[in-house]
């Protein structure tokens, strides 16, 4: 086994709610290498490269930031004083 597997940096999954992932790939984003980041991303099966995979999820984690859509949506409470009961009876026939 090589010795690199344990002197290399560490494999993180990208979490966009982690302020230390989103600076290290905005560094990334400045710099256009990897070479200052500490650790090292898991790629998701469901993704083709790094960069695309956390692209999505940013956009994502900030949509959902601006407009709440991870928070359910509250149901108005209808004021039960304003409300009628009627009871219907089957006609005789």
């Amino acid at each position: 086994m090589s010795g690199l597997l344990y002197m290399g940096r560490p494999w993180l999954v990208f979490d966009p709610k982690n302020k230390d992932h989103r600076r290290w790939f905005a560094e990334f984003q400045h710099l256009g290498t990897w070479g200052k980041c500490p650790v090292r991303f898991v790629v998701a099966d469901d993704h083709g490269d790094l960069v695309t995979m956390i692209q999505r999820r940013l956009i994502q984690y900030y949509v959902d930031r601006e407009f709440k859509l991870s928070e359910p949506a509250v149901a108005n409470k209808a004021d039960d004083s304003k409300l009628t009961i009627v009871r219907l009876r089957p006609k005789n026939t």
